[in-house]
């Protein structure tokens, strides 16, 4: 369940981001910024904050090339989708909502990391301190 709610988070975040629809902070912030620029900055520093917290656990627990590997491990899978013909990709939408789903797979994961690592190996990650 800690997994799917990191997920779901991730997706959430990505989504009121940008998404297809006109419900997402981009538009939102492109047509109010005059008339409510405090606001648009304000919610525009609290999604990064978010994204902040994600990234960097991200790469902490599965770096770069992490990152890199369940990209190209998602893309495959669509691929694979794609080539028996359970998914068609005509749709500038669909391909959006689906990049928002890789990409959230990506956070969640690299979110979620450690905890399966502390799991698998009964170790704990621990920051590097300094005395």
């Amino acid at each position: 369940m800690g997994f799917a709610l990191r997920w779901l988070i991730a997706f959430a975040l990505l989504a009121a981001t940008f998404n297809p629809t006109r419900w997402n902070y981009v538009n939102w912030a492109r047509d109010t910024y005059t008339d409510q620029l405090p606001l648009v900055v304000l919610a525009g520093l609290i999604l990064l904050v978010f994204y902040v917290v994600y990234l960097r656990a991200t790469l902490r627990s599965i770096g770069g090339f992490g990152m890199t590997m369940v990209l190209a491990i998602t893309a495959a899978g669509l691929w694979v989708l794609h080539d028996y013909g359970l998914l068609t990709l005509r749709d500038t939408s669909q391909m959006v909502w689906l990049a928002l789903a890789a990409l959230s797979l990506v956070l969640g994961i690299g979110l979620s990391w450690s905890h399966v690592r502390r799991r698998l190996s009964g170790q704990s990650d621990m920051d590097d301190v300094s005395d």
